[in-house]
């Protein structure tokens, strides 16, 4: 696992510009770490945090928790996100965060965030954009479940997933470990179990991918690409995944 101020500039660089003297703030951050088991939240709904978390490694995942049980999975983030750093601007945590799988994060105080922005504001544009381009994520997923049919909101998914951690170099090859269960993807993408077991197997019978044990492994990338009209200019990477 590299070092913290590695994987945050490495993820930073990928949509901002930063200077030597931005750099030396970043690396200058105290934190903590902590590891997460399968499905432990690191963030509930209603907490005020102190602290800012970025993934070191694993997958975490963001959800609402509705009252009668259920999640709604609102987004998903890997090595060098930072999944709640809206936390630094709002009073209160509107939604919950938890480890897909095995995970590590890093704990970065809120104090030294706010003296790096009075410090260096272009690390604080560059937090910012992070919150921005999540932004953008929950717009695209919000079309891709209300107004794309099921194969094409599963490719979608299965697409952006991908993209990012190709950019971000986590892939080998044209596979990605993703190890999201099938009921966590259902409840991901709006779809009972049997639907997602017939979505995945018409996905996979198109020569397309397919997604077993928590493998995602790409076949045919441009035709993924189409079938869940995938367009990742929404996703604001300067540095484009290969």
């Amino acid at each position: 696992m590299a070092s913290l101020d590695k994987i945050l500039v490495a993820k930073l660089k990928e949509h901002s510009r930063l200077s030597g003297e931005d750099l030396a703030v970043i690396r200058s951050f105290s934190h903590s770490f902590r590891e997460l088991a399968p499905n432990e939240d690191f963030i509930r709904q209603g907490d005020d945090p102190n602290v800012s978390a970025v993934v070191m490694s694993g997958w975490v995942a963001r959800y609402h928790l509705l009252p009668n049980g259920p999640r709604q999975y609102l987004s998903f983030h890997t090595v060098g996100d930072w999944p709640d750093a809206q936390g630094l601007f709002i009073e209160r945590m509107d939604h919950a965060v938890c480890a897909i799988g095995p995970a590590h994060v890093a704990c970065i105080p809120h104090k030294e965030l706010i003296k790096a922005f009075e410090l260096r504001p272009p690390v604080g544009f560059a937090i910012w954009r992070e919150t921005l381009i999540d932004a953008s994520i929950f717009r695209e997923a919000i079309t891709n479940n209300s107004a794309r049919s099921k194969p094409a909101r599963m490719a979608h998914l299965f697409c952006e997933l991908f993209y990012r951690a190709r950019a971000s170099a986590l892939t080998r090859d044209n596979e990605l470990d993703f190890p999201i269960s099938l009921p966590q993807l259902g409840e991901t993408l709006g779809m009972a179990i049997a639907t997602i077991n017939r979505t995945l197997s018409e996905l996979r019978a198109g020569g397309t991918m397919d997604f077993r044990n928590g493998l995602l492994t790409i076949r045919d990338w441009p035709k993924l690409c189409a079938i869940g009209q995938f367009d990742p200019s929404y996703l604001h990477l300067k540095r484009l995944a290969r």
